[in-house]
């Protein structure tokens, strides 16, 4: 994957921002879904999708949301600590 281009002009698939993300498309769709991760958009507002109907995803925005999930993966909860009378 090519990352060396303009990231807010560069549009992806679900499956080339998987694969530029290092994860499975279906992840992809479900930060979608989640809304993490929102389809591009023209300037009209209407959502771009390619000739198949698939859906697009600016490059800079499937970096943010692989980021951003990688953060929340990484926190870490303590057990209740147990008391006894």
């Amino acid at each position: 994957m090519d990352l060396t281009g303009d990231l807010q002009q560069t549009l992806w698939t679900a499956a080339e921002a998987a694969e530029a993300a290092g994860v499975d498309p279906n992840v992809v769709r479900n930060w979608k879904y989640r809304g993490h991760l929102k389809q591009a958009r023209n300037d009209a507002g209407k959502p771009i999708s390619n000739l198949a109907g698939q859906p697009l995803f600016r490059a800079v925005d499937v970096i943010r949301a692989e980021a951003a999930t990688r953060r929340r993966a990484r926190r870490t909860y303590t057990a209740p600590v147990a008391t006894y009378a």
